[in-house]
């Protein structure tokens, strides 16, 4: 399992969501520490949830709008949440000013290079408007991250399915070379 761990801060920006992350080294080992700022009325992005992953979130300002196991509550300066594994979520800023929050994932394995990835495709214009890559480039992407990234819906059972009808798309164009190596941060 690789684990990008940071020794100085570095920044990403998604120029389809305006949403920027900031990674920053971290003390402890396993854990990845990110700030993070939404821009003022961003989309709720598709609810998921992190199969092995704990997230803290602490919202620094702004508010924070947050969708946990189907309920939607707002959280303003100061709040902390905390998501544990395999609990469905989804969060943006419902709010008039930009909301910036401390992120904390544990344990951090993959997800910088999920992150990186997604703004990536975003910032290269492969995806839609909020910010979601093609079908294919979707399914694929979820497999290879399934370990911290996954979708509430639609089914498991439904993507295993269509990642395999699309396995021969994978391969002509060649994916696992594509999506092989984490993106660097900028």
């Amino acid at each position: 399992m690789t684990y990008a761990h940071f020794t100085t801060a570095c920044q990403i920006t998604n120029h389809v969501t305006g949403q920027v992350i900031r990674f920053l080294p971290s003390a402890e080992d396993n854990i990845l520490e990110m700030e993070t700022t939404y821009r003022p009325f961003s989309q709720e992005p598709p609810v998921h949830y992190h199969p092995f992953q704990e997230e803290y979130f602490q919202v620094l300002s702004g508010e924070l709008t947050v969708r946990l196991d189907g309920e939607i509550k707002t959280y303003r300066e100061g709040a902390f949440i905390h998501i544990k594994p395999r609990v469905r979520h989804s969060m943006w800023n419902g709010g008039l000013k930009p909301a910036i929050v401390s992120w904390s994932v544990s344990p951090g394995m993959n997800t910088a290079d999920f992150l990186q990835t997604m703004f990536l495709l975003s910032n290269e214009g492969a995806t839609n408007a909020a910010g979601v890559p093609a079908l294919p480039v979707m399914l694929f992407l979820l497999r290879k991250y399934r370990k911290v990234f996954c979708l509430d819906k639609p089914p498991a059972i439904l993507l295993q399915l269509l990642y395999a009808l699309f396995m021969p798309i994978f391969l002509i164009q060649h994916y696992p070379r594509r999506f092989h190596r984490p993106v660097a941060a900028k």
